[in-house]
Protein backbone atom coordinates (compact mmCIF):
# COMPACT_ATOMS: atom_id res chain seq x y z
CA UNK A 1 0.00 0.00 0.00
CA UNK A 2 0.93 3.31 -0.24
CA UNK A 3 0.97 5.63 2.08
CA UNK A 4 0.30 9.86 2.05
CA UNK A 5 0.05 11.90 4.20
CA UNK A 6 -1.34 15.90 4.92
CA UNK A 7 -2.41 18.65 7.24
CA UNK A 8 -5.25 20.59 6.71
CA UNK A 9 -7.55 22.97 8.05
CA UNK A 10 -11.42 22.15 7.79
CA UNK A 11 -12.02 24.82 5.71
CA UNK A 12 -9.41 22.99 3.03
CA UNK A 13 -10.54 19.73 3.24
CA UNK A 14 -12.08 20.21 -0.53
CA UNK A 15 -8.56 20.36 -1.66
CA UNK A 16 -7.82 17.47 0.83
CA UNK A 17 -10.22 15.20 -0.81
CA UNK A 18 -9.05 16.49 -4.90
CA UNK A 19 -5.47 15.23 -3.78
CA UNK A 20 -7.17 11.95 -2.33
CA UNK A 21 -8.51 11.24 -5.97
CA UNK A 22 -5.33 12.10 -7.88
CA UNK A 23 -3.42 9.40 -5.71
CA UNK A 24 -5.87 6.49 -5.96
CA UNK A 25 -6.37 7.54 -9.57
CA UNK A 26 -3.47 6.60 -9.98
CA UNK A 27 -3.34 3.34 -7.75
CA UNK A 28 -6.35 1.53 -6.05
CA UNK A 29 -4.02 0.91 -3.02
CA UNK A 30 -3.25 3.95 -2.30
CA UNK A 31 -4.22 5.89 1.32
CA UNK A 32 -4.24 8.92 2.52
CA UNK A 33 -3.86 10.35 6.45
CA UNK A 34 -5.15 13.23 7.19
CA UNK A 35 -4.32 15.77 10.12
CA UNK A 36 -7.09 18.22 10.76
CA UNK A 37 -6.63 21.19 13.30
CA UNK A 38 -9.98 22.15 13.58
CA UNK A 39 -13.00 20.57 13.80
CA UNK A 40 -13.80 17.90 11.03
CA UNK A 41 -17.26 17.99 9.23
CA UNK A 42 -19.38 14.61 9.24
CA UNK A 43 -20.37 12.88 6.35
CA UNK A 44 -16.42 12.35 5.14
CA UNK A 45 -15.41 9.25 3.02
CA UNK A 46 -13.36 6.26 5.27
CA UNK A 47 -12.18 4.23 2.37
CA UNK A 48 -8.61 4.07 2.50
CA UNK A 49 -8.37 7.59 4.07
CA UNK A 50 -8.05 8.46 7.76
CA UNK A 51 -8.70 11.57 9.62
CA UNK A 52 -6.63 12.36 13.00
CA UNK A 53 -6.28 15.29 15.55
CA UNK A 54 -3.46 17.02 16.91
CA UNK A 55 -4.29 15.59 20.34
CA UNK A 56 -3.66 11.87 18.83
CA UNK A 57 0.33 13.34 18.66
CA UNK A 58 -0.02 14.89 21.76
CA UNK A 59 2.45 11.80 23.55
CA UNK A 60 5.32 12.56 20.74
CA UNK A 61 8.49 14.40 21.73
CA UNK A 62 7.79 18.34 21.16
CA UNK A 63 4.40 17.41 20.57
CA UNK A 64 2.85 19.19 23.42
CA UNK A 65 5.01 22.30 23.17
CA UNK A 66 4.19 23.10 19.30
CA UNK A 67 0.31 22.48 20.21
CA UNK A 68 0.22 25.06 23.05
CA UNK A 69 2.89 27.22 21.70
CA UNK A 70 1.32 28.11 17.97
CA UNK A 71 -2.47 26.93 19.81
CA UNK A 72 -2.92 30.67 18.10
CA UNK A 73 -1.95 30.00 14.27
CA UNK A 74 -3.21 27.73 12.26
CA UNK A 75 -0.41 27.87 10.28
CA UNK A 76 2.58 27.66 12.21
CA UNK A 77 0.87 24.25 13.76
CA UNK A 78 0.05 22.87 10.59
CA UNK A 79 3.92 23.42 9.20
CA UNK A 80 5.19 22.68 12.85
CA UNK A 81 3.48 19.02 13.06
CA UNK A 82 4.31 17.85 9.82
CA UNK A 83 7.01 16.25 11.45
CA UNK A 84 5.27 14.93 14.14
CA UNK A 85 2.78 13.45 12.43
CA UNK A 86 5.17 11.62 9.69
CA UNK A 87 6.54 10.25 13.21
CA UNK A 88 3.55 9.07 14.25
CA UNK A 89 2.06 7.57 11.32
CA UNK A 90 5.78 5.34 11.25
CA UNK A 91 5.07 4.03 14.40
CA UNK A 92 1.49 3.29 13.86
CA UNK A 93 1.01 2.87 10.34
CA UNK A 94 3.36 2.44 7.65
CA UNK A 95 6.80 1.70 7.05
CA UNK A 96 7.04 4.15 4.29
CA UNK A 97 5.56 7.25 3.86
CA UNK A 98 5.22 10.49 1.99
CA UNK A 99 4.09 13.72 3.31
CA UNK A 100 2.53 16.76 0.58
CA UNK A 101 1.01 19.68 0.64
CA UNK A 102 -3.24 19.65 0.58
CA UNK A 103 -2.98 21.55 -2.49
CA UNK A 104 -1.07 19.05 -4.74
CA UNK A 105 -1.97 17.02 -7.19
CA UNK A 106 -0.55 14.23 -9.01
CA UNK A 107 -0.80 13.19 -12.62
CA UNK A 108 1.64 10.62 -13.25
CA UNK A 109 2.94 7.51 -11.66
CA UNK A 110 4.79 8.10 -8.15
CA UNK A 111 5.54 4.54 -7.24
CA UNK A 112 9.11 5.47 -7.64
CA UNK A 113 9.42 7.59 -5.03
CA UNK A 114 8.26 4.92 -2.57
CA UNK A 115 10.64 2.60 -4.38
CA UNK A 116 13.15 5.26 -3.03
CA UNK A 117 12.41 4.81 0.27
CA UNK A 118 13.47 1.30 0.49
CA UNK A 119 17.06 2.75 -0.66
CA UNK A 120 17.17 6.20 1.21
CA UNK A 121 15.51 7.41 4.38
CA UNK A 122 14.26 10.86 4.04
CA UNK A 123 13.43 12.43 0.15
CA UNK A 124 13.65 16.14 -0.44
CA UNK A 125 12.73 18.04 -3.34
CA UNK A 126 14.73 21.28 -4.60
CA UNK A 127 12.76 24.26 -5.63
CA UNK A 128 14.89 25.13 -7.89
CA UNK A 129 14.84 28.78 -7.67
CA UNK A 130 16.54 30.99 -10.51
CA UNK A 131 19.99 30.99 -9.40
CA UNK A 132 22.46 32.82 -11.73
CA UNK A 133 24.47 35.39 -10.09
CA UNK A 134 24.57 37.52 -13.01
CA UNK A 135 20.89 38.70 -13.29
CA UNK A 136 17.81 38.63 -10.76
CA UNK A 137 19.67 38.30 -8.01
CA UNK A 138 16.96 38.25 -5.64
CA UNK A 139 15.94 34.81 -6.80
CA UNK A 140 19.09 33.73 -6.49
CA UNK A 141 19.48 35.00 -2.84
CA UNK A 142 16.26 33.45 -2.33
CA UNK A 143 17.81 30.09 -2.23
CA UNK A 144 18.94 30.83 0.81
CA UNK A 145 16.80 33.12 2.70
CA UNK A 146 13.99 30.76 1.96
CA UNK A 147 15.28 27.28 2.12
CA UNK A 148 17.06 24.80 -0.91
CA UNK A 149 13.94 22.30 -0.64
CA UNK A 150 9.97 22.78 -0.30
CA UNK A 151 8.37 21.41 2.68
CA UNK A 152 5.40 20.81 0.59
CA UNK A 153 6.93 17.39 -0.27
CA UNK A 154 8.63 14.80 2.09
CA UNK A 155 9.07 11.53 2.14
CA UNK A 156 10.89 9.41 4.83
CA UNK A 157 11.06 5.76 5.97
CA UNK A 158 11.45 4.42 9.78
CA UNK A 159 15.32 4.99 9.78
CA UNK A 160 14.20 8.54 9.64
CA UNK A 161 12.36 8.71 12.91
CA UNK A 162 15.60 10.67 14.45
CA UNK A 163 15.44 13.37 11.53
CA UNK A 164 12.05 14.17 12.12
CA UNK A 165 12.65 14.47 16.15
CA UNK A 166 15.14 17.11 15.24
CA UNK A 167 12.96 18.74 12.97
CA UNK A 168 9.98 18.89 15.28
CA UNK A 169 12.38 19.88 18.05
CA UNK A 170 13.27 22.79 15.89
CA UNK A 171 9.99 23.86 15.01
CA UNK A 172 9.02 23.77 18.74
CA UNK A 173 11.70 26.49 19.41
CA UNK A 174 11.02 28.43 16.77
CA UNK A 175 8.62 29.12 13.55
CA UNK A 176 8.91 31.80 11.56
CA UNK A 177 10.27 34.04 8.71
CA UNK A 178 13.69 35.75 10.27
CA UNK A 179 15.77 36.18 7.59
CA UNK A 180 18.35 37.69 10.38
CA UNK A 181 17.83 34.39 12.30
CA UNK A 182 18.21 32.13 9.09
CA UNK A 183 14.80 30.86 9.95
CA UNK A 184 12.01 30.41 7.26
CA UNK A 185 9.15 28.88 9.45
CA UNK A 186 9.72 24.89 8.95
CA UNK A 187 11.31 24.85 6.14
CA UNK A 188 14.95 25.95 6.20
CA UNK A 189 15.90 23.56 8.68
CA UNK A 190 15.90 20.91 5.77
CA UNK A 191 18.73 22.27 4.23
CA UNK A 192 20.69 20.28 7.19
CA UNK A 193 18.70 17.16 6.94
CA UNK A 194 21.10 15.92 3.84
CA UNK A 195 23.88 16.48 6.64
CA UNK A 196 22.84 15.19 9.17
CA UNK A 197 21.39 11.86 7.47
CA UNK A 198 23.82 9.93 4.67
CA UNK A 199 20.91 8.75 3.58
CA UNK A 200 18.82 11.45 2.44
CA UNK A 201 18.13 11.92 -0.88
CA UNK A 202 17.13 15.17 -3.22
CA UNK A 203 14.95 13.85 -6.02
CA UNK A 204 16.28 14.83 -9.20
CA UNK A 205 13.06 13.46 -11.05
CA UNK A 206 11.89 17.35 -12.82
CA UNK A 207 8.32 16.49 -13.10
CA UNK A 208 8.10 16.62 -9.12
CA UNK A 209 6.69 19.72 -7.46
CA UNK A 210 6.64 21.28 -10.52
CA UNK A 211 5.32 25.27 -9.77
CA UNK A 212 5.75 28.64 -10.22
CA UNK A 213 9.15 29.08 -8.56
CA UNK A 214 10.88 26.69 -10.70
CA UNK A 215 9.79 27.66 -14.37
CA UNK A 216 12.43 29.90 -15.13
CA UNK A 217 14.82 27.09 -14.37
CA UNK A 218 12.89 23.93 -15.20
CA UNK A 219 11.71 23.92 -19.19
CA UNK A 220 8.27 22.89 -19.67
CA UNK A 221 6.92 21.40 -23.22
CA UNK A 222 4.16 19.07 -24.48
CA UNK A 223 5.26 16.01 -26.56
CA UNK A 224 2.58 13.35 -27.86
CA UNK A 225 -0.14 15.20 -25.42
CA UNK A 226 1.73 14.78 -21.98
CA UNK A 227 3.68 17.58 -20.55
CA UNK A 228 7.74 17.27 -20.35
CA UNK A 229 9.63 19.06 -17.80
CA UNK A 230 13.71 19.96 -18.94
CA UNK A 231 13.05 18.00 -21.80
CA UNK A 232 13.39 14.09 -20.73
CA UNK A 233 11.16 14.03 -17.58
CA UNK A 234 7.28 13.31 -17.76
CA UNK A 235 4.79 15.57 -15.15
CA UNK A 236 4.38 13.70 -11.67
CA UNK A 237 2.42 16.03 -9.73
CA UNK A 238 2.18 19.87 -9.73
CA UNK A 239 1.90 22.29 -6.67
CA UNK A 240 -0.88 24.38 -7.20
CA UNK A 241 -0.09 27.45 -4.55
CA UNK A 242 -1.22 30.62 -5.13
CA UNK A 243 1.66 31.81 -6.63
CA UNK A 244 1.47 28.98 -9.18
CA UNK A 245 -2.52 29.69 -10.24
CA UNK A 246 -1.36 33.03 -10.36
CA UNK A 247 1.05 32.28 -13.10
CA UNK A 248 -1.24 30.25 -15.01
CA UNK A 249 -4.07 32.16 -14.74
CA UNK A 250 -1.61 35.25 -15.96
CA UNK A 251 -0.77 33.20 -18.92
CA UNK A 252 2.94 32.63 -17.56
CA UNK A 253 2.84 28.60 -17.72
CA UNK A 254 0.80 27.84 -21.12
CA UNK A 255 1.55 24.23 -20.42
CA UNK A 256 0.25 23.45 -17.20
CA UNK A 257 -3.65 25.18 -18.23
CA UNK A 258 -5.15 21.48 -19.07
CA UNK A 259 -3.45 20.08 -15.57
CA UNK A 260 -4.74 23.08 -13.97
CA UNK A 261 -8.33 22.65 -15.26
CA UNK A 262 -8.75 19.02 -14.56
CA UNK A 263 -7.73 20.27 -11.07
CA UNK A 264 -10.38 23.14 -10.87
CA UNK A 265 -12.77 20.19 -12.07
CA UNK A 266 -12.28 18.24 -9.53
CA UNK A 267 -12.13 21.05 -6.84
CA UNK A 268 -15.42 21.71 -7.47
CA UNK A 269 -16.79 18.38 -6.98
CA UNK A 270 -16.43 19.19 -3.15
CA UNK A 271 -16.25 22.75 -3.58
CA UNK A 272 -19.16 23.63 -6.09
CA UNK A 273 -19.02 27.39 -5.44
CA UNK A 274 -15.05 27.60 -5.88
CA UNK A 275 -13.87 30.30 -8.71
CA UNK A 276 -10.22 30.25 -9.51
CA UNK A 277 -9.93 33.66 -8.22
CA UNK A 278 -10.32 32.28 -4.30
CA UNK A 279 -7.22 30.26 -4.47
CA UNK A 280 -4.21 33.28 -5.56
CA UNK A 281 -3.96 36.16 -4.33
CA UNK A 282 -2.19 39.48 -6.19
CA UNK A 283 1.15 40.57 -4.71
CA UNK A 284 -0.04 43.24 -2.64
CA UNK A 285 2.05 46.72 -2.26
CA UNK A 286 4.09 45.16 0.47
CA UNK A 287 5.57 42.31 -1.38
CA UNK A 288 5.84 44.86 -4.62
CA UNK A 289 7.70 47.24 -2.25
CA UNK A 290 10.05 44.19 -0.54
CA UNK A 291 10.71 43.30 -4.36
CA UNK A 292 11.87 46.37 -5.81
CA UNK A 293 14.20 46.82 -2.58
CA UNK A 294 15.34 43.54 -3.67
CA UNK A 295 16.22 44.04 -6.66
CA UNK A 296 17.76 47.73 -6.58
CA UNK A 297 19.99 46.20 -3.51
CA UNK A 298 21.23 43.85 -5.72
CA UNK A 299 21.11 45.80 -9.11
CA UNK A 300 23.79 48.12 -6.56
CA UNK A 301 26.20 45.56 -5.41
CA UNK A 302 27.31 44.57 -9.36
Amino acid sequence: MYHFCTITTADHLFKTLALFDSIRALRSDAFLHVLCIDDLPTGLPSDHIAFYKPQDLAHLPSAKTIIAKYASSKDKLRWSLKPVFLHYLLTQSADKIIYVDNDIYFYGDYSFLFALLGTYDFLLTPHHYPRDPGKDQNWLEANFRVGLYNAGFVGVNKNAIKDLDWWAACCAYRCEKNALRGTFDDQKYLDLIPVINEKAHIIRHKGCNVAEWNRAVISRSEEDGRIILDNEYPLIFIHFNGTTIRAIVNGEEPFLTNSFDSYIANLKRYKPAVQTSQLYKNPGAIDRLKYSIWKLATNTSM
